[in-house]
């Protein structure tokens, strides 16, 4: 044990080439520069932010609220402003630092709008915090405020890679289930929408079509990481990679994750590659190379401290997408443990979710319109996931007891369709839902998905 724990340090702390994150801090910045100006002139700070009336929050993040108007803008405005900083490497660490404690504030305002790539950014921005990614062709080098090297310890490099890889295998992973790949699904229902592409739309109707893509998907999710470790497999793996992000963008709008993961997977290619790549750029943009310093390794204890941290970071990484296997029940019904776990569309759900508020004292109960409190969006999205639901109850019940309400009780009927089954109900109807609360115990108020289910009504 002890001759593989000295193996696994030396290669941890060995010395390689600065570049590859130069090249990883470059493509960072421009694509989180083009996301947020993106987000700005779609008009998502207002949609997102300022006008709705209720915003969702993550489990344990209730006190995370969206500042004013002009705060939101300026936020993003900043945001641009750092992302250039990180791209530069003017300021670069503080600039990754408000970059990552803004980025994340933003998407911890509405859970709403979470998705797996956004999360993906937010852990990526925190390791450039602590990357040495400018101590080459930056302006920290230019201005003195820190000296150039050409190398640099070795686990500064395998940390995006491992977190690049994890994305990657567990997105693969998680597609091995029956739904995927024995029945094609949600891609038989997706594909078919597609049949007026050019050249390719007549096969996007057949059933086969769907299961080779299932399959497709999954075997190269899971295989990817590895082939980026071969050389010689390489260059023809990226090409695939293009291919499958691109067709991921055009067929389902997912922004600019395949723009961001075409870009970050150069982060396996070798520091040669990338000195010859930035050697070629530096006689088209004519930017001067600087003088590097002699590579010196971290202390004893500075060593001790990064691989404490890498291994608590990415056994996190690692261990916390499996949380599902503590929860009985139906995955993709119930989704305890299902966010933060790269699961990628995995699922089609769909939902119709109507709430009934009855004052305790009187008895008197109405039916509430969502859409006065929420957006299509918020809508949509609250009708089929449970936890959302019971915080929506929650807001109601608030709500209801400020207009007069007393002691007001809470109940939502919501009929939920999955991989374009028969609907069913997904919380129990007769529950008071103001009387539970969240946590992250299971929640044996949602209704089990089974389609025997006698004690519930189908439709």
């Amino acid at each position: 044990m002890t001759g593989i724990k000295k193996s696994i340090q030396k290669s941890i702390f060995q010395r390689v080439s600065v570049y590859p994150l130069v090249t990883l801090r470059v493509l960072f910045g421009a694509v989180m520069i083009f996301s947020t100006i993106r987000f700005w002139f779609q008009g998502w700070i207002e949609d997102h932010y300022i006008n709705p009336q209720f915003h969702f929050h993550y489990f344990g993040f209730e006190w995370v609220e969206p500042l004013a108007p002009w705060a939101m803008y300026a936020i993003h405005g900043v945001m641009i402003l750092v992302s250039l900083g990180i791209m530069l490497g003017a300021f670069y660490r503080l600039s990754a630092l408000v970059f990552f404690v803004l980025f994340t504030y933003t998407e911890l305002i509405d859970l709403t709008y979470y998705l797996n790539h956004y999360y993906f950014m937010s852990l990526l921005a925190m390791l450039l915090i602590f990357l040495p990614a400018h101590r080459q062709l930056s302006f920290d080098v230019k201005w003195g405020i820190t000296k150039a090297t050409r190398y640099v310890e070795n686990w500064n490099v395998l940390a995006p890679q491992l977190l690049v890889g994890i994305v990657y295998f567990y997105a693969g992973i998680a597609k091995i289930n029956e739904a995927w790949l024995f029945e094609a699904m949600p891609l038989k229902i997706w594909l078919p929408a597609h049949s007026h592409t050019p050249l390719i739309g007549q096969f996007l109707g057949l059933e086969i079509t769907a299961y080779l893509f299932s399959w497709a998907g999954m075997l190269y999710d899971v295989s990817v990481p590895f082939l980026l470790l071969s050389k010689k497999l390489r260059p023809y793996v990226y090409w695939v990679i293009v291919a499958f992000h691109s067709m991921t963008s055009y067929f389902f709008e997912i922004g600019v994750f395949p723009l961001a993961m075409t870009g970050v997977v150069l982060i396996f290619w070798s520091g040669k590659w990338h000195e010859k790549l930035w050697h070629k750029l530096s006689n088209l943009v004519r930017f001067a190379w600087s003088p590097s310093v002699n590579f010196n390794g971290q202390s004893r204890t500075a060593r001790k401290l990064v691989l404490y941290s890498l291994a608590v970071f990415f056994a996190f990484q690692l261990l916390f997408p499996f949380r599902y296997l503590l929860y009985p029940g139906n995955l993709f019904w119930n989704e305890q443990g299902y966010r933060f776990s790269w699961r990628v569309m995995l699922v089609e759900k769909a939902g119709t979710a109507t709430f009934y508020v009855k004052d305790g004292e009187n008895g008197r109960e109405g039916e509430v319109v969502n859409s006065e409190f929420l957006n299509p969006h918020q809508e949509k999205q609250m009708a089929f996931q449970p936890d959302m639901i019971l915080q929506f109850a929650h807001y109601l019940e608030s709500y209801y007891r400020d207009k007069g309400f007393e002691d007001p009780i809470v109940r939502c009927e919501s009929w939920v369709t999955m991989n374009g089954e028969r609907s069913e109900l997904i919380v129990d109807p007769h529950r008071d839902l103001t009387e539970i609360e969240d946590s992250f115990k299971h929640k044996n108020w949602i209704v089990p998905h089974d389609a025997e289910n006698t004690a519930f009504a189908h439709r």
